[in-house]
């Protein structure tokens, strides 16, 4: 991870507050601005990646298609396009869906405690994912998703078990990969 990497800190109704340095965010458990992309094939199953174990939190976790921070006054989803690529390897077009507030403490002494905006979009390749940043990945329906992290949350990520946990969210994702 770049130490010169910023982000938005913003308020709970995504105002931006200023910026700050992406592992000092994280570290003080400082509100700022997020994304999730959720990337469905036409049956509707989900894109999962494990994260590279080598990641600074979270690593060797299973987790939705991709995540990140946009930069300082970069659109969420341009950000969210640029870092589906620089991960996954492929490009597709991103729909906003939702957008929450979480907080989590996760290991390494972090906080995640983001705004984060739910996109998602339908792909049907393989993805050609970046070795540094995914171990791993694989296609996954999204009802034995909900189940697998049920059954076995410690292997997911925070903010995917905090996604699936609420029934309005997990809701407005199974009916977004039910419409591909």
């Amino acid at each position: 991870m770049s130490t010169s990497e910023q982000v938005t800190l913003v308020d709970g109704d995504d105002r931006p507050l200023g910026t700050m340095e992406k592992l000092q965010a994280h570290v003080e458990g400082r509100l700022h601005r997020a994304f999730s992309v959720f990337v469905f094939d036409r049956a509707g199953r989900l894109l999962l990646q494990r994260r590279s174990a080598a990641k600074y939190h979270s690593g060797g976790l299973w987790s939705n298609t991709c995540c990140g921070h946009p930069r300082p006054g970069e659109p969420v989803t341009d950000a969210a396009s640029r870092r589906l690529f620089e991960e996954m390897g492929f490009r597709t077009a991103l729909h906003p869906l939702f957008r929450f507030v979480y907080r989590a403490e996760l290991d390494s002494a972090m906080v995640e405690h983001e705004l984060d905006h739910v996109l998602v979009g339908t792909f049907e390749e393989s993805p050609s994912p970046e070795p540094t940043e995914v171990d791993a990945w694989k296609w996954m329906e999204f009802e034995l998703l909900r189940e697998a992290v049920a059954r076995e949350p410690q292997a997911f990520t925070a903010w995917l078990r905090i996604l699936l946990s609420d029934p309005v969210h997990a809701q407005a994702l199974a009916e977004a990969s039910a419409m591909r």
